[in-house]
C-alpha cells in the first residue's frame, strides 16, 4: 500500500503548522531562512512518518536510517519534524531559534540536538559525508553480516538538499563516487527550488542536473512541481518507495519545488531565503493555509498527538528489530562480540603488541614507518580501514593482502563490496567528508591519505570534523621541502600552522619511525580527529637506549636528549629533530650544553599539566630555538620573546632534499648560530 493512501487530512493540517511554524520562528528572533522550510515541509513530514526507518525514544538505536540535511541553513525543516516526531525538541525550543543555549541553532549541530546525525551549513558537505555514511554502512554490513541479502545492519541514507548543495564540487566529487560505488542504500532529495540568495540560479547554474547523475551511473527520477507551485506529495512519495527498493545505485530524487509556498508575495523570492517574512505576509499566508493569522506557534494538543503517534511506529520497528537482531545474535557469537566491542568504541586487548618496533640506526622515511604501522593496526582491528586520493604508493595507506573496496558488480580485480582498500580518486574534499561520514556512522576507523600540501583542498572537511568531534584520521605525506624535486608547488610551507589554527585537531609530525609507531596509537586511544604529516625522505631511527622513550609522544612533547645543566633548548618537529641532535653534538663539543625536545604535537602537550610543560620547558631557560621547516606562526608560544625560530618564510624550489636543506638553513651549524647568538 502506497503511504499516500494513509494520508489524512490531520496531515494536511500537520504540514500546515509546519510551514507557519517555520514562519513564526524566523519572526521571532528577526533572521533565519524560511522560505525553504515552508516548502519543504510536506517532504519532510513524509519522510519523517513514512518512510524513515527511527525512533524517537532512541535515537541512537544501530538499526535506524540516518537523515541529513545538507541544506542546514534550513534547519527548522529538521526542527520541527524533530518536534513533531518527539525527540526532546519542544515548541519552547522553536520560539528560542537561533538564540543563545537553544536546542535549535541557526544550522543543524550534531552532538547538541537529539536526532541531528551530522552538523550541516556548509553547503556540500552533507551530500558528500552521507556518501561516507552509506560507504560504512556496507562496510559495516560486511563485518557483522555479510552473507545475509537482507540484513538487520541494511538501512538507508536519506539526503534533502538544495541547488545550492549541488553547486559546490565537493558534492560532485561525492557523488562521482558513490555512482561507481553503486551506493544502492542512498537516497538524495534534490529540492531544485531554483533560488539562491542572489536570485534565479540560472545566473550561474543551468546544467541539466538529472543528465548530469545519470553520467555518474544514479538512479534518477524528476518530480514537477504541481500546477499552483505546491509540491507534488503522491508523486513524490511514489519516487521515495521507488528510490528505497533500487538498490544497485544511489537514487537522486529531482523534486520541483516553489520556495516559500504558498506566501502570496514572498513564494519564488530570493528574499524568503534568508530573510523574515513579516507579520502581514506571515497573516496572509496563514489565512491560505487555513489557519488563524493571530495565532503564532500554534500547535493544537489533538494535532501534536496525531503526529507523535510516529513514535508508536518507531517502537514496533525497533522492537521488530531487536527480536531479529537476538536471533542474529544467537547465530552469530563471535561477531556479536565484535560488535559489543565497536559500539562501546574499545580496541581489543593486547592490540598494541602488533605494532613494530625500528631498530635504531636506520634511515625509514615516516610515510613507510606509517605504512607498516598500518599493515599492523589492520591485522588486529578489522575496524580500521581507508586509503588515499589515488597516492596509495607514495602515502604508503594501502592494507596490503586486502581486496579494494567496490561493488560486487565492478569488473576490476580483486574487489569485494566488503573490501578495506578504499580509493577515493583524486577527490582530497571528498575525501576528507567521506572519513567524516564513516567516522559519524559509528563503529568504524577509517584513515584517508594525500600529500599535505593537498590538505588545502580539504580543509573544509577537516574543519567540521574538528567542529564535531569526529574521529577522523587525515594521513598528510610529503610534508616538507624534504620532498626534494616536485618543487613548490607541492612543498607545503604555510601547512603546519594553518592546521594547528584548526581548534581541536591534533597535527602531528612524528620524527623518526617509533614516533610514528606511538603517533598511530595515541591517535587510536584518543578517538578524536587527528592529522599524521609524515616524511618522504628517509630520516635515522633514533638509538632510545641513549635517548628519550618514543612514549613521550603521548603527551605532544618531550625530553628527546638531555644535557646537564642545560642553558637553551631546541625544540624541533619532524625530520628536523635529527638537525637538532646533530646539532646538539657541536654545542657539546664547545662546551654549551642545550636539551633538544622533540615536539611532534602542539596540541597533545598543550593538554598535558603546567608542571609537565615547565618540566620539559623550563621556564627559567629562555634561550630557545625552534626548528621546522615551514613558517614560523605560532612558535612565539613556545620559545617565547627572547627566543629564535628557524623557519621557511618562502615558498621552495626544485632540488635535492639535501639541498633544500642546505640552502634554507636547515642544517645544524645554523642551529648552533642561532644557539650562540641567543645566549649573548
Amino acid at each position: 500500500m502506497s503511504s499516500q493512501q494513509q494520508w489524512s487530512a490531520n496531515d494536511d493540517l500537520a504540514v500546515a503548522h509546519a510551514r507557519a511554524l517555520a514562519m513564526d520562528a524566523v519572526q521571532k528572533v528577526g533572521n533565519g531562512h524560511p522560505g525553504t522550510a515552508m516548502s519543504l515541509a510536506p517532504v519532510a513530514y513524509n519522510l519523517f512518518q513514512r518512510h524513515l526507518v527511527h525512533d524517537p525514544s532512541d535515537p541512537q538505536w544501530l538499526g535506524r536510517d540516518r537523515f541529513v540535511l545538507s541544506c542546514g541553513h534550513s534547519s527548522l525543516t529538521l526542527y520541527i519534524q524533530l518536534f513533531f516526531s518527539g525527540y526532546g525538541v519542544e515548541l519552547d525550543d522553536l520560539k528560542s531559534f537561533r538564540t543563545w543555549n537553544s536546542l535549535t541553532p541557526g544550522h543543524p549541530e550534531w552532538g547538541h540536538t537529539a536526532g541531528v546525525e551530522m552538523t550541516t551549513g556548509p553547503l556540500g558537505q552533507g551530500v558528500a559525508t552521507a556518501v561516507g555514511m552509506a560507504m560504512a554502512s556496507r562496510y559495516e554490513k560486511g563485518l557483522l553480516d555479510p552473507d545475509s541479502a537482507q540484513s538487520i545492519f541494511d538501512h538507508t541514507i536519506w539526503v534533502i538538499c538544495s541547488d545550492g548543495d549541488l553547486q559546490e564540487g565537493v558534492s560532485g566529487e561525492a557523488s562521482s563516487l558513490a555512482g561507481t560505488q553503486a551506493l544502492g542504500n542512498l537516497v538524495v532529495i534534490y529540492d531544485d527550488n531554483r533560488i539562491s540568495i542572489e536570485g534565479d540560479t540560472h545566473v550561474a547554474f543551468t546544467e541539466d542536473v538529472s543528465a548530469r547523475y545519470r553520467a555518474y551511473g544514479w538512479n534518477v527520477i524528476d518530480v514537477a512541481a504541481q500546477s499552483d507551485g505546491n509540491v507534488d506529495l503522491p508523486a513524490l512519495d511514489k519516487a521515495m518507495t521507488a528510490a528505497k527498493a533500487h538498490t544497485t545505485s544511489p537514487t537522486l530524487i529531482r523534486m520541483h519545488s516553489v520556495i516559500a509556498w504558498p506566501a502570496p508575495k514572498a513564494q519564488g523570492t530570493a528574499k524568503s531565503h534568508g530573510s523574515a517574512l513579516g507579520d502581514s505576509e506571515i497573516a496572509e499566508t496563514k489565512k491560505l493555509l487555513g489557519l488563524n493569522p493571530q495565532e503564532n506557534f500554534a500547535m493544537p494538543a489533538t494535532l501534536l498527538d496525531h503526529v507523535r503517534q510516529v513514535k508508536n511506529r518507531g517502537a514496533q520497528l525497533h522492537a521488530q528489530w531487536n527480536i531479529e537482531f537476538a536471533q542474529w545474535s544467537s547465530k552469530n557469537a563471535q561477531k556479536a562480540q565484535l560488535l559489543k566491542r565497536l559500539r562501546s568504541r574499545e580496541l581489543p586487548a593486547g592490540w598494541e603488541s602488533a605494532i613494530p618496533t625500528f631498530e635504531a640506526g636506520k634511515d625509514v622515511a615516516t610515510r613507510k614507518a606509517s605504512g607498516d604501522v598500518i599493515q599492523a593496526i589492520a591485522g588486529v582491528l578489522p575496524e580500521f580501514w581507508g586509503g588515499s586520493a589515488d597516492l596509495a604508493e607514495s602515502n604508503n595507506t594501502t592494507i596490503e593482502g586486502s581486496s579494494s573496496f567496490l561493488p560486487a558488480s565492478s569488473a576490476m580485480a580483486n574487489t569485494s563490496p566488503y573490501g578495506r582498500v578504499i580509493h577515493f580518486g583524486i577527490r582530497e574534499h571528498a575525501m576528507g567528508s567521506i572519513l567524516n561520514g564513516i567516522s559519524l556512522h559509528g563503529l568504524t576507523r577509517a584513515f584517508g591519505g594525500t600529500f599535505a600540501v593537498f590538505s588545502d583542498y580539504m580543509r573544509p572537511a577537516v574543519r567540521l570534523a574538528s567542529l564535531m568531534g569526529v574521529p577522523s584520521i587525515f594521513v598528510w605525506t610529503h610534508d616538507s621541502i624534504g620532498l626534494g624535486e616536485d618543487g613548490p608547488t607541492h612543498q607545503p610551507v604555510e601547512h603546519f600552522a594553518a592546521l594547528r589554527a584548526i581548534p581541536g585537531l591534533a597535527v602531528i609530525r612524528p620524527a623518526d619511525a617509533n614516533e610514528v609507531a606511538q603517533a598511530w596509537k595515541s591517535i587510536l586511544k584518543r578517538d578524536k580527529p587527528a592529522g599524521i604529516l609524515l616524511s618522504r625522505q628517509n630520516l635515522p631511527v633514533v638509538d632510545r637506549a641513549t635517548h628519550g622513550s618514543a612514549a613521550g609522544v603521548n603527551f605532544g612533547a618531550y625530553i628527546l636528549k638531555d644535557a646537564p645543566n642545560a642553558s637553551a633548548l631546541i625544540v624541533a618537529t619532524g625530520s628536523e629533530v635529527s638537525i637538532a641532535l646533530q646539532a646538539q653534538e657541536l654545542l657539546a663539543a664547545q662546551g654549551i650544553n642545550v636539551r633538544v625536545v622533540s615536539a611532534p604535537c602542539i596540541e597533545w602537550f598543550n593538554e598535558q599539566p603546567q608542571s609537565y610543560r615547565d618540566e620539559v620547558l623550563p621556564p627559567t631557560i629562555t634561550n630557545r630555538i625552534s626548528v621546522e621547516a615551514g613558517i614560523a606562526q605560532g612558535w612565539r608560544d613556545i620559545v617565547g620573546d627572547k627566543g629564535t625560530s628557524i623557519s621557511l618564510e618562502h615558498y621552495g624550489a626544485s632540488a635535492s632534499a639535501a639541498v633544500l636543506f642546505r640552502e634554507f638553513g636547515f642544517t645544524p651549524e645554523a642551529i648552533v648560530e642561532a644557539v650562540i647568538a641567543g645566549g649573548k
